[in-house]
């Protein structure tokens, strides 16, 4: 049985979040996908705010995000056995599923284990970034418990990502994500440092907690410094995109436009980065603005191709 979450965060306000994550996540995925398409220039959108013709179709981030929110809404909790059977029953490689993750996919759909399938692919285990990818609605629905959170997304991530980095990826944004919708419930504006220190106690020794430190140190610099020290996914590595994503998450809290802006202007694995960030930001903006903050837009949000029809309840289908 799962256990008990914080009774004062209610069971409809968790799926709330859940879903505003995933609406933040699957929104930059949809329009970090569309730099890679040559004619769309991401000047446009950094200077006087066009956006590239719609809709705006969602890659694998969207995809497994999606799987990891339904887990949650229907069993409250992470099954491995179950999410992996549901990644690879749902695997579209024409989403832009990298090679490795296809060949672990495949080899479980056809009856492998997931522990013999993600090893036979990556023998070290996997180190990219495909783990933190998908993972924000997981910290939303966990807004509050850090310590569920990371236990909960270590679950999710080892199945497809048994390396200690790409597991590690995945933890500081599942433990983001849970600090920062929080705070949204609780009507309260973190401070830079205060979203990157609320990681701090989840790091393991590696080159992603150095990029977190690093990131702590970089409060203030600009996106292309920031991008140019500690990566901007182009390595597709965890190391190489979570430090930045968290930069961006804890800098650009409270604008959800300016933070995917900000990993347009990086450039390098847009959709991944705006992916992962728009989860973060999400969780706490919602949709839309208020007080000061400035949600994920609608006009975005009609651009983006719909969510799966398989998404369950409707809190969660409303992020479509």
């Amino acid at each position: 049985m799962p256990r008990s979450l914080d009774p004062t965060i209610h069971p409809e306000q968790r799926v709330a979040l859940c879903a505003n994550s995933l609406a933040g996540l699957s929104v930059g995925d949809a329009l970090g996908a569309q730099y890679f398409v040559p004619t769309n220039d991401p000047a446009l959108l950094l200077g006087d705010g066009t956006l590239p013709p719609g809709p705006w179709p969602w890659t694998d981030d969207t995809d497994m995000a999606c799987t990891v929110a339904a887990e949650l809404i229907q069993h409250a909790e992470i099954d491995r056995d179950r999410i992996a059977q549901n990644f690879a029953q749902r695997c579209d490689p024409y989403r832009g599923y990298g090679a490795g993750a296809v060949q672990v996919l495949h080899q479980i759909r056809d009856g492998v284990p997931w522990q013999k399938a993600t090893v036979a692919a990556f023998p070290a285990g996997s180190f990219g970034n495909g783990a933190a990818m998908r993972v924000a609605p997981l910290g939303a629905y966990f807004a509050g418990d850090l310590d569920r959170a990371a236990e909960q997304a270590i679950r999710a991530s080892e199945v497809t990502h048994a390396h200690p980095e790409g597991i590690a990826g995945a933890v500081v944004v599942a433990v983001a994500t849970a600090f920062v919708a929080d705070a949204s419930v609780a009507h309260v504006i973190p401070k830079p440092e205060e979203v990157l220190d609320s990681v701090e106690p989840y790091l393991l020794s590696g080159a992603t907690a150095r990029g977190v430190a690093a990131a702590r140190d970089l409060l203030g610099a600009s996106v292309g410094e920031a991008a140019w020290k500690l990566g901007n996914g182009s390595r597709v590595s965890a190391q190489d995109t979570v430090p930045f994503c968290l930069w961006v998450a804890a800098t650009c809290l409270t604008d959800y436009p300016a933070a995917i802006k900000a990993c347009v202007e990086a450039g390098g694995d847009v959709d991944t980065t705006a992916a992962i960030v728009g989860g973060i930001v999400g969780a706490y903006t919602g949709h839309g603005d208020r007080d000061g903050v400035v949600g994920v837009p609608n006009a975005w949000l009609g651009q983006r191709e719909a969510l799966p029809e398989w998404v369950p309840t409707e809190a969660l289908r409303a992020a479509s």
